[in-house]
């Protein structure tokens, strides 16, 4: 338990940094931020691989393409819609409804019924589960209320709302994405989570090489004056981009794989909200301000909603039924 928690934690703190690019480049497109953080992904993954390769090998074709799904839906959709938001409403904002997780993730973990999930991860019993995910909710809500009193007179309500629509969508994408990924994982106790991350980084490369292609294809054929390839700031998208690649998409991803290993998903979903903390203290620290009063009541809810899980423990199949 606590094992899994230490990686759950480490992954929010390397999963946070995805919020900063949209921020520091506010220029870029979100498509192709998406397309470009998983191309570097991509390309880390190649010479992981070749240290890996043994294991590599021993995957079945059906764990390649749960690895193609994995990356299009937890990676690249998710990503493009994050960072769209972040772009429209504000990291702060963004990130608070990205806090949501939670308790989508633990009400859709433990709303299932298979036979063979609930024999291997029981079931957290509701009114126990409940409490944490009110505390968590409630500091969404505070912080929701805080950033939406910040909008300057003149600020565009169409383009904010937008940004919320897009960043319920990466919510759509991440409340499926660790539910599943932490299902083949716990079905496949002997893999090791980090050659796991490396799959989906081979899996994301295509996909993200098409996408890329795609897109300057798309905008140099538009007449856009967007500078393609890389923009108008080419060394600091690069470098961003390789960054989070390594500390967010492959560091993040196999501290994450270590806790779904450990941990029933509707008790490790919860601990995405480290993700949600991080994220904020980046987005403020950019800012260079201290949080209001109301998103620090909303951050304190949302620890005391994680101290409160932790707390709770599954219960055997046989007696939640």
């Amino acid at each position: 338990m606590w094992i899994g928690t230490a990686f759950a934690l480490a992954a929010g703190l390397a999963y946070g940094l995805v919020f900063v690019a949209p921020v520091l480049l506010p220029q870029y497109p979100a498509l192709l931020l998406s397309c470009a953080r998983y191309l570097a992904f991509g390309l880390i993954a190649l010479p992981l691989a070749l240290m890996d390769r043994r294991q590599l090998a021993g995957q079945a074709r059906a764990d390649w393409i749960e690895a193609l799904k994995l990356s299009m839906v937890g990676n690249l959709l998710y990503y493009a819609c994050l960072a769209a938001a972040i772009q429209r409403a504000g990291a702060p904002l963004a990130t608070m409804i990205i806090g949501a997780l939670p308790v989508a993730i633990a009400i859709a973990a433990n709303r299932r019924r298979s036979a063979v999930v609930l024999a291997r991860d029981g079931r957290l019993p509701w009114r126990r589960l409940l409490p944490s995910l009110m505390l968590i909710g409630a500091g969404i809500a505070l912080v929701n209320h805080d950033e939406w009193a910040r909008l300057d007179a003149d600020a565009d309500p169409m383009r904010y709302l937008g940004g919320a629509l897009l960043a319920m969508g990466a919510v759509a994408c991440w409340t499926w994405y660790p539910i599943r990924n932490a299902d083949w994982l716990r079905a496949h106790p002997g893999r090791n989570p980090r050659v796991w991350a490396t799959a989906q980084g081979l899996a994301t490369l295509p996909l993200a090489v098409v996408g890329y292609a795609l897109y300057t294809a798309w905008a140099g054929g538009s007449g856009s004056d967007f500078a393609l390839p890389l923009g108008p700031d080419p060394i600091r998208f690069v470098g961003l981009m390789f960054a989070i690649a390594l500390l967010a998409s492959w560091l993040g991803t196999t501290c994450w794989n270590e806790a779904s290993q450990r941990l029933p998903p509707a008790l490790g979903g919860q601990l995405i909200v480290f993700e949600t903390l991080a994220a904020l203290a980046y987005a403020f620290a950019l800012r260079g301000q201290w949080p209001g009063a109301a998103t620090s009541a909303g951050i304190g809810l949302l620890v005391a909603g994680v101290v409160w899980a932790l707390r709770t423990r599954p219960v055997a199949a046989v007696a939640a039924h």
